[in-house]
């Protein structure tokens, strides 16, 4: 069960007008982080969209590359009770993902790369193979992900096709990430990939057949959620799809 990071259940009754929200001073705040950023405890205080959901305070936990919150928040559960409930939700930004395919020879472009999150929970040598994948930064999804694709892979992306938006992790974790496929040749590989070596990448590029990239899905060989969604797209619905069950 995807538990919330923190909870209070504190009953109240129906929201009534907040007194005025008392502005907490400090780096990320009233002054700027060290990425710059200022005015950090403010997301979420103008949602309107949800009538069951009022946003009370948002707290700042902490700004170091991405974003730690806490936010109190009144709830009207359907039976009409109103609980005073809080979340942690990390914010990393939004991000975009993509299935290289070459559909004549039956191969997908991947990528294998230290991950230590991964590393520190379990991963016996925290290496995974997965499809090139980054955060879109001050770029719109398409650009960041042709963006990616030429710095892990080498490849210059032509034709991209969107497949849809997921949030990977929604219990704690705010990224919504997009993905995309495109079809690559080996003329399209224009370039060494390995990511960026001041930013501390190593990463290494891999050709699979995609039989072969099931299988791994299988046995651990590949464990990354976006890369096992993409390639169960790919067989079902996508470039290997049975003849006639492609999406268009």
């Amino acid at each position: 069960m995807d538990r919330p990071t923190t909870a209070t259940t504190e009953t109240t009754g129906p929201p009534v007008t907040a007194p005025g929200r008392v502005r907490r001073t400090g780096p990320g705040l009233d002054v700027p982080d060290a990425r710059g950023r200022t005015g950090l405890d403010l997301t979420g205080l103008d949602l309107t969209g949800n009538p069951d959901v009022v946003v009370r305070d948002v707290e700042l936990l902490a700004s170091g590359w991405h974003v730690l919150r806490r936010t109190t928040f009144d709830y009207r559960h359907r039976d009409g009770r109103w609980t005073r409930e809080q979340r942690e939700t990390y914010d990393r930004g939004d991000g975009a993902t993509i299935l290289l395919h070459d559909a004549a020879r039956r191969t997908v472009l991947l990528t294998r790369q230290f991950r230590f999150p991964a590393y520190v929970n379990g991963h016996p040598d925290g290496l995974l193979v997965e499809a090139a994948a980054g955060l879109l930064d001050a770029d719109d999804p398409e650009s960041a992900i042709r963006r990616e694709a030429a710095e892990e892979l080498g490849v210059t992306v032509g034709r991209l096709q969107h497949v849809f938006d997921v949030w990977m992790s929604p219990g704690s974790v705010t990224e919504k990430l997009h993905f995309y496929a495109a079809p690559y040749s080996p003329l399209d590989r224009t370039g060494a990939g390995g990511g960026l070596a001041e930013e501390g990448e190593d990463i290494e590029v891999l050709e699979l057949d995609v039989e072969e990239a099931l299988r791994l899905t299988t046995t651990g060989g590949i464990a990354d959620a976006k890369t096992i969604i993409l390639l169960q797209w790919a067989v079902l619905h996508g470039p290997f799809a049975p003849r006639g069950g492609a999406t268009p």
